[in-house]
């Protein structure tokens, strides 16, 4: 067998217009050319512009089907077969109309496959390097937690009007003219207020909106995570991330919505350890009030009485309460008596009182401590 030559045939279809020779002399070979070119060049526009747009219905059609699914698991564990029924009609209609996109954008890249090559196709850069915008964060890592924590506060009072509208957005459109028109929020400070600002949410149980703010909370974290991992200034990441998050990659939106479960879920154990820590300091200067003088407590001394001496407590009578006393050995009695002072429960003296007040006043019930 002959060996197979080279396969120059990719090279027979060369659109040029500004190396040709083959014009008239009364015509202005410089123009000819130039208009050539920019009519090649809206071509290859308008073709880019196609592309782009069949592009992007074919991720919104992806996005809706995914979404639809998604619903479709949440109806069937519901068992609402209306809704079940509407949604699997919808999930067919997406379905043919994600084809019809896969067809067109087979037929796009045909067509520029045909499509002959000129000077502005034929060759492609080979290596390029370019490096700006810097991250200038990285200064920032010498400094002490009090320097964070003051930076974070003037930051906070300055802008938090502005931190709080982004935290209201909804539309990846609008967040990135937002950080676009105050490219200074993008920064650690409004990732940590946005944070602050679920836990808070959470605590007030107002679920509905952390769950807002918390989806562009990731957002800001996700636009500084491109940052660090490309050593760049996070402002000029925003659109890069923002082109990405549009264009619905599976993986990219995976990783996202998984990264946004997760810091939910943060969030409300956040919270709840928040409110535990609350009530756990209210129990305490609650228990703190009501120490007798002798430093104890008087609902916990009551509970460790033997019944009898409850029940003297309970129903306040005071010739009861001595008659259990003088029954007791007298070392047990003196035990519980000297906590009961020490509680408040008993007040000792009580003859001394007697004229000033009623004989019933002279120890405390613990139904008078709640």
């Amino acid at each position: 067998m002959a060996k197979k030559g080279i396969d120059y045939s990719k090279w027979d279809h060369i659109e040029i217009s500004d190396d040709e020779d083959d014009t008239h002399p009364n015509v202005d070979t410089p123009s000819l050319f130039k208009w050539r070119h920019e009519a090649r060049v809206e071509r290859m526009a308008q073709t880019q512009k196609e592309k782009d747009q069949i592009m992007k219905q074919k991720a919104d059609k992806q996005q809706k089907l995914t979404e639809i699914k998604n619903k479709l698991k949440e109806v069937e564990t519901a068992s609402a077969a209306d809704e079940l029924a509407k949604l699997k009609l919808e999930e067919e209609k997406l379905s043919k109309e994600e084809l019809e996109w896969r067809k067109k954008e087979e037929e796009l890249l045909q067509k520029e496959k045909l499509q002959p090559w000129n000077v502005d196709t034929i060759c492609k850069e080979g290596k390029s390097k370019t490096i700006i915008n810097k991250n200038s964060s990285r200064k920032d890592e010498n400094l002490s937690e009090d320097e964070k924590w003051e930076r974070q506060q003037q930051f906070t009072d300055k802008n938090e009007r502005l931190m709080k509208k982004f935290g209201m957005l909804r539309k990846y459109e609008d967040s990135q003219a937002f950080l676009t028109e105050n490219p200074f929020l993008t920064c650690e400070e409004t990732a940590n207020y946005l944070v602050i600002w679920c836990v808070n949410l959470e605590v007030e149980e107002k679920h509905d909106l952390m769950l807002h703010v918390s989806h562009q909370t990731i957002v800001m974290q996700f636009i500084l995570e491109l940052a660090r991992s490309l050593d760049m200034d996070p402002k000029s990441c925003v659109a890069a991330f923002f082109s990405r998050i549009k264009m619905a990659e599976q993986q990219y939106m995976e990783a996202f919505n998984d990264e946004l479960n997760a810091f939910r879920q943060r969030i409300k154990a956040r919270a709840a350890a928040r409110l535990e820590d609350a009530m756990r300091q209210a129990e305490e200067e609650e228990k703190k009030e009501r120490l007798g003088p002798g430093g104890l407590d008087p609902v916990e001394v009551f509970e460790t009485l033997p019944k009898v001496l409850q029940d003297c407590f309970e129903s306040k009578d005071v010739s009861l309460l001595q008659k259990a006393i003088a029954e007791m050995p007298k070392e047990e009695a003196a035990y519980h008596m000297k906590r009961c002072v020490d509680s408040g429960l008993w007040v000792p003296n009580a003859a001394d009182q007697a004229d000033q007040q009623p004989e019933e006043e002279v120890y405390a019930s613990p139904n008078d401590l709640d």
